[in-house]
């Protein structure tokens, strides 16, 4: 439910061949179902939903020729800025899907705070039916080192996703105790891969599922990696 795979549009493949070979590697990694999040980002990438419909349809013809078993659907991962309720307005905010009552979006923050504004924005969003989805908390470095200060944008109905990768190690030990804080407090309602390439950001669901059975058991592992982010998206668990 969290990916760059859309090629040439933010900081993941560069080109149909690295997002061919990215998509190969989701198979191998044993996912289904990919739901492409590019960067949504005023000033860097504009990434907006109907220019991302345009670009999965493009992909959808790829992934057919090469006879890949995998079914893709689009969102976005949406920076937190002043510029989300003209995007709104504009029927051009990339949200992941309806459960529950509520659409989802996939929100990031900053890595280095949880910006003034913040509970305003999630107020406001929630008011329009929008329940943000926080990506990544336990990289964003005031959550990294106090993980509670993330209970209060969860008090307010945020969801919340970390990364495959923080729970084994791949971006140090700060962030996988934050990750594994906010585990075992039981805030959390998807790990998904964030993946960008197949060289230092490739899929690695499988290991993650893992490790979630080893710590957490099977029936959290597979909400945390199926019918969780499934429901997130709108999608038949």
């Amino acid at each position: 439910m969290h990916c760059h795979v859309l090629p040439g549009v933010d900081d993941g493949p560069k080109d149909d061949a690295q997002a061919l070979a990215l998509m190969r590697a989701y198979v191998q990694d044993g996912v289904s179902h990919v739901v492409l999040t590019p960067h949504l980002w005023a000033g860097h990438y504009v990434n907006t939903r109907s220019t991302n419909q345009a670009a999965l349809q493009r992909l959808l013809g790829l992934v057919r020729q090469m006879g890949l078993p995998l079914t893709l659907s689009v969102a976005g991962e949406v920076r937190l800025d002043e510029h989300v309720p003209a995007l709104l307005a504009q029927g051009e905010l990339p949200l992941l899907g309806e459960c529950g009552g509520y659409r989802h979006l996939l929100l990031e923050m900053p890595d280095s705070h949880v910006p003034v504004g913040t509970h305003k924005l999630v107020t406001w969003l929630l008011t329009q039916g929008i329940r943000p989805v926080l990506a990544h908390p336990e990289r964003n470095r005031a959550i990294r080192d106090d993980p509670h200060k993330a209970q209060a944008l969860l008090a307010m109905g945020c969801k919340m996703q970390i990364t495959a990768g923080a729970v084994l190690g791949f971006f140090g030990a700060q962030v996988m105790r934050a990750a594994q804080v906010l585990l075992a407090q039981g805030w959390v309602d998807a790990v998904a891969s964030d993946a960008h390439n197949v060289t230092t950001r490739r899929p690695c669901m499988t290991a993650a599922r893992s490790w979630l059975v080893q710590h957490h058991g099977e029936e959290v592992a597979h909400r945390l990696t199926r019918t969780g982010p499934a429901s997130l998206c709108g999608l038949p668990t």
